[in-house]
């Protein structure tokens, strides 16, 4: 029963997000700027990222990525109510297409603020971020994102630019399985390994890095992930 009463305002919550025309206003026009007006509603009109730390952009991500996102919350390996019953009705092409859309939106990045962090932990952040941590497994998050941190075609996502909370909240997800993918998870792996402390530093010194004056990803082959990802097909 609470889990209907959810759902019921999940759905109450979405046709909210979205505008009704009057009874003698002209006929909505069917496009899918229209038909995805739910999406932009927390996302931004281009994609550009809601205005809290936790809807996240997706102008310019590789639609490979974008695509398996929706896939993910559709087949139940990620959890957010209300995506997942924004996508459950959508169809494979469909949602390939959204991704084809925001990945074409070339917009700038906004800035969000980062919170007090101590020069140690900022250190800490930098190693992660550009050389890991052989010790514990860890690999640097520029051995698969890029070395400019900004993704690689047409799966890998670009981290410049995304808030602080949005960072630790993802990281803090595959810790406790509400985020996961197709195995090999790689992701869930190098979450695994990280301390609450790490998760912090990391997501920190990430958020404060500028976006480099072309943020857009890496051509395909332009990094070979250390860790098995399923993601990835047989490049992982």
């Amino acid at each position: 029963m609470r889990r209907l009463l959810r759902r019921l305002l999940v759905a109450a919550a979405v046709l909210c997000a979205i505008p009704v025309p009057a009874a003698d206003s002209p006929a909505v026009p069917d496009t899918l700027v229209q038909r995805i007006a739910a999406c932009t509603s927390c996302h931004g009109e281009h994609g550009e990222g809601g205005d809290n730390g936790f809807n996240p952009r997706l102008a310019g991500k590789p639609a490979g990525y974008l695509h398996r996102q929706m896939q993910d919350f559709q087949h139940g390996l990620r959890h957010y109510e209300i995506m997942e019953y924004m996508v459950a009705p959508l169809t494979d092409a469909y949602m390939q297409e959204i991704a084809e859309y925001f990945a074409g939106q070339d917009v700038p990045y906004a800035r969000h603020p980062v919170p007090t962090t101590t020069p140690a932990a900022m250190a800490r952040g930098e190693q992660l971020v550009t050389h890991g941590d052989p010790a514990r497994g860890v690999p640097a998050c520029m051995a698969c994102h890029g070395p400019n941190l900004t993704g690689v075609q047409p799966d890998i996502p670009g981290l410049v630019g995304l808030p602080y909370d949005y960072i630790s909240a993802q990281l803090g997800a595959w810790r406790t399985n509400t985020r996961s993918t197709v195995e090999p998870d790689c992701m869930a792996t190098v979450a695994a390994r990280l301390s609450d402390a790490d998760i912090s530093a990391v997501s920190a010194w990430l958020a404060q890095r500028p976006v480099p004056a072309d943020a857009h990803a890496e051509p395909p082959g332009a990094v070979k992930p250390p860790l098995r990802c399923g993601v990835l097909g047989a490049e992982g």
